[in-house]
């Protein structure tokens, strides 16, 4: 009973002077943790090693183990769509709790897949069961910090989001070297590294469940007042879940993160190949790796400085940004090929920008979502919207490999084979403008009984967001 009343969202309301920005910490701890999604290629060649280091055969190729993390996407986003409601009522400690508990033994059922050679136990533990606890625990984090940061939302989600970025730096090498560790002549080491990890991580992500808090009822930010930033953008109302969906806005919103993770997340995935075969001769393994980490720091630091740039500018400048720049940097980083303007380090720049602006919009999103739709049913219109990314995670490398492997196929050569990857990625950030484009304010109807009065939308930490002028009060 004690566990679970510590668990409860009564019990994680923070008491009268507590430092917002103690908080912070614990969306990163979990945020980190999960984040080591970015590194799970680090598994691909040591798990095709499995029977072969005991001198058998019928090993997995790395094809089949790359669906693991196309799983794992997919899940992520299924699971914030199914459980945002859920999460609104049982609080942030119980879903960071569930989330801990998803994620560590992902890693365990995953490692007796390996002992066992049984790949659908990867993709149920790393896939499933992991992909709940990533799901879990990317909302759950981004929905407290929303609440605490009326004031600045948009830094405070590129605080958390940030290190969702950076969780790869520090997955890869910590997997890299239990396998190392653990390595014998019957044995690669990655069951063993996925226990350990397991079990790390568990550890990590529950100094999240045990700091985090939630505002209490009346807690606003000292001399904040909502009418401060009023904008045509952001509004007061908070628009229920059910008719949120029934927005064009929703919809619009759901194919802005699409096109631009999809762009992002395509090049993330193929960015090791790619500058190789882009600049055959010149770029080897080692200097790949390296781009590959330059990658994930501009990952990483776009998801903080564009979301706290979009405090000052909006979320609909921010995200026209994103594409704009993005559709011209696409177009052209083929010309920075060897047989073009012969550029190695013009290609990492623009791919880094790319890249810092791919972070930036999963950062920037959940201020946008609260924007236009209020505080009251963040977590499950938010949830919905992640499924974007589920989409995006299988449909960018899917595309960028089709296409690369088609025009190949059709005697074109790998460096003018990523160009039309580029140009085709380019295309795509086109769509994404034209539905950022369309976003307005969501008319007064679709409030229905969501709109609140300032303090009772103050209620259970729903701060709510500057009065929008355009819209009709209920």
């Amino acid at each position: 009973m004690g566990s679970a009343s510590f668990l409860g969202k009564e019990a994680s309301v923070a008491p009268a002077g507590y430092n917002r920005w103690l908080v912070p910490p614990a969306a990163l701890a979990i945020h980190l943790s999960i984040g080591q999604v970015y590194a799970y290629s680090v598994f691909k060649l040591p798990l095709t090693q499995v029977l072969a280091v005991k001198g058998q055969t019928g090993d997995w190729t790395q094809g089949q183990v790359a669906v693991m993390f196309s799983i794992a996407i997919a899940v992520l986003g299924l699971s914030t769509a199914i459980f945002g409601g859920w999460l609104e009522r049982a609080g942030p400690r119980m879903a960071m709790f569930v989330a801990a508990i998803c994620f560590g033994s992902g890693f365990l059922v995953s490692a007796l897949g390996v002992k066992t050679h049984q790949i659908w136990l990867i993709y149920l533990g790393y896939g499933v069961v992991g992909g709940v606890g990533l799901g879990l625990g990317y909302l759950a984090p981004v929905a407290t910090l929303i609440r605490w940061f009326p004031d600045r939302p948009g830094m405070a989600t590129g605080l958390a989001i940030m290190g969702f970025g950076g969780g790869g730096m520090i997955g890869s090498p910590l997997a890299i070297n239990l396998m190392q560790h653990f390595r014998s002549p019957h044995s690669v080491g990655a069951a063993e590294a996925m226990v350990a990890m397991g079990i790390i991580y568990f550890c990590f992500m529950m100094f999240g469940v045990f700091t985090v808090r939630i505002p209490a009822p009346d807690w606003k930010p000292a001399g904040w007042t909502p009418a401060a930033k009023s904008s045509a953008m952001i509004t007061t109302g908070n628009v229920p879940a059910k008719a949120a969906m029934r927005t064009p806005q929703f919809y619009l919103q759901w194919l802005v993160l699409c096109t631009n993770t999809t762009a992002g997340i395509g090049i993330l995935e193929q960015a090791s190949p790619m500058i190789q075969e882009m600049f055959r001769g010149r770029v080897f393994e080692a200097a790949a790796g390296g781009f590959v980490g330059i990658l994930s720091l501009f990952n990483m630091a776009g998801r903080f400085f564009w979301s706290s740039t979009s405090d000052y500018i909006g979320r609909k400048a921010t995200f026209m940004t994103f594409f704009l720049l993005g559709i011209a940097l696409y177009a052209l980083v083929p010309s920075t090929a060897a047989n073009k303007w012969d550029s190695i380090l013009l290609f990492v720049a623009m791919c880094g920008v790319l890249i810092s602006m791919y972070g930036g919009g999963f950062a920037t999103l959940p201020a946008y979502v609260r924007d236009l739709f209020g505080a009251k049913d963040f977590g499950p219109i938010y949830g919905r919207l992640l499924t974007a990314w589920s989409v995006a995670g299988v449909a960018g490398p899917l595309l960028v490999n089709y296409i690369r492997r088609y025009r190949i196929d059709h005697g074109v050569s790998p460096a003018d084979a990523y160009s039309t990857v580029l140009y085709v990625m380019s295309g795509i950030l086109a769509i994404g403008f034209i539905a950022n484009l369309l976003i307005r304010p969501v008319s007064g109807k679709a409030y229905g009984q969501g709109r609140m009065s300032e303090a009772a939308a103050l209620g259970a930490g729903r701060m709510p967001l500057p009065v929008d002028p355009n819209t009709p009060a209920r």
